[in-house]
């Protein structure tokens, strides 16, 4: 019988990646401490280093973004409009 995956949260896995970055502990004493594998913890302390930098620029990007979805649906909804209007002037003559 096949052991049952764990699911571990994003502040858990925060925390070992934090602990792993200290470098207080060897990743082994880590790995026995939390109970998980330790290519868990390298994975995760990649993870986090890679995503580090959005942390810093992430509401600029965000916003960015936004406005191109919302600028992306106001113009379909202009491109659907002037249909319509063109519809309805063939339509009245």
């Amino acid at each position: 019988m096949a052991a049952k995956r764990n699911r571990h949260t994003a502040p858990f896995k925060a925390k070992v990646a934090l602990a792993a970055l200290k470098e207080d502990k060897t990743v082994a004493e880590l790995a026995s401490e939390y109970g998980v594998h330790a290519t868990m913890i390298y994975a995760w302390k990649k993870q986090l280093l890679s995503g580090a930098q959005d942390v810093f620029g992430g509401p600029a990007k965000a916003a960015a973004s936004d406005t191109e979805s919302i600028a992306a649906e106001l113009y379909e909804q202009i491109g659907r409009l002037k249909m319509e209007l063109e519809w309805i002037k063939k339509k009245c003559q």
